[in-house]
């Protein structure tokens, strides 16, 4: 019997008998692969996420990966069959920020898969069909499920706008900053250094591409080009402007808690740094990491660390949140 998970309220959850919804116009039905767990998932779970940004009860999952079962009328049945994966913003399409493209700003409101709308920690998931992006036939499907954290860095990546030569540095060692380091090594930097907390993260920072590793209480160099930082930590942006040469560009994609130490408007000033900040991932970055994910360039696979049964979910969410060294990635198999 396939089944799905519901969380009722913070802290309340059951496994129940999933039914596939029948894809309407427009939309297609996707047998799911796996979906992973990410921060923002535990929040689900416990209830600390932002108000506006959860509805209960709510099947999660916004990692996923699966393949096309059926679509609806007026979406190409070549679709079904193909492996894929898919946005998770519901945007509207019709508001200025849509046609710029920016679908992460849509003016219409928040609604996002796995949050306000069914999620993918369920056998199959129905969704708009332009929220597809198609992967190669050969693509490995649980690699695939950490496209949508890779996609929300690709879209850092993109704003970075690093060249080849230049010397690039990344602050964080999580999911987020291990794809910062793949994506910035594909430009061919003449510098790549990671700054993190932990030492345990250096060899696969390394295995990636980093060619230096500095723990942030370390004495850090200060004459970087770009800087990623993706640790979401009270210091973590303040490390990141530090790294930066005068007239360097940072991206921020961290989202720490309220009163964490800020940029300081003078030094931005005085030394000219370009800030830029990311929030989801826009279509574009999404094209950008499949593309890069189909020609080998990017590896997820070493960040999982853990595949559950999907009615393990309660164990996964202890495991997300056990600031374990031993745990990456954790995945829920339907």
């Amino acid at each position: 019997m396939s089944s799905q998970i519901v969380v009722e309220a913070p802290g309340v959850h059951r496994v129940e008998a999933h039914t596939p919804r029948e894809p309407g116009p427009g939309e297609a039905l996707v047998a799911v692969h796996a979906a992973g767990i990410c921060g923002s998932d535990r929040e689900v779970y416990q209830g600390n996420r932002p108000e506006g940004y959860v509805r209960y009860p709510l099947t999660p999952g916004h990692e996923w990966s699966g393949t096309v079962r059926a679509v609806g009328p007026g979406v190409p049945a070549s679709l079904v069959g193909r492996r894929t994966v898919g946005e998770g913003f519901r945007n509207c399409q019709v508001c200025d920020r849509c046609h710029a493209g920016e679908t992460t700003l849509c003016t219409a409101g928040y609604e996002e898969t796995g949050f306000t709308r069914p999620g993918a920690m369920a056998a199959t998931l129905t969704l708009p069909a332009r929220l597809l992006h198609v992967l190669p036939d050969d693509a490995d499907l649980t690699a695939a499920v950490l496209l949508e954290p890779a996609a929300c860095v690709a879209a850092a990546a993109l704003k970075a706008g690093a060249r080849p030569g230049e010397r690039v540095a990344v602050v964080g060692t999580g999911t987020l900053g291990m794809f910062a380091v793949q994506f910035l090594r594909a430009h061919s930097p003449a510098e790549l250094l990671v700054v993190g907390t932990r030492g345990d993260r250096e060899a696969l920072s390394r295995r990636f591409g980093a060619t230096g590793f500095r723990l942030r209480d370390q004495e850090l160099p200060g004459d970087f080009d770009v800087v990623i930082e993706t640790a979401g930590s009270a210091s973590a942006a303040r490390t990141a402007a530090s790294l930066l040469r005068r007239g360097g560009r940072l991206v921020l994609t961290g989202i720490p808690a309220p009163g964490a130490d800020g940029l300081d408007p003078t030094d931005l000033v005085v030394r000219q740094l370009e800030v830029h900040t990311v929030f989801g991932a826009p279509p574009d970055a999404w094209a950008h990491t499949v593309r890069v994910f189909g020609a080998g360039l990017l590896d997820p696979l070493p960040l999982v660390t853990h595949e559950l049964p999907l009615t393990e979910f309660a164990r996964a969410i202890d495991l997300v949140g056990a600031g374990d060294p031993e745990v990456g990635k954790v995945l829920l198999r339907p």
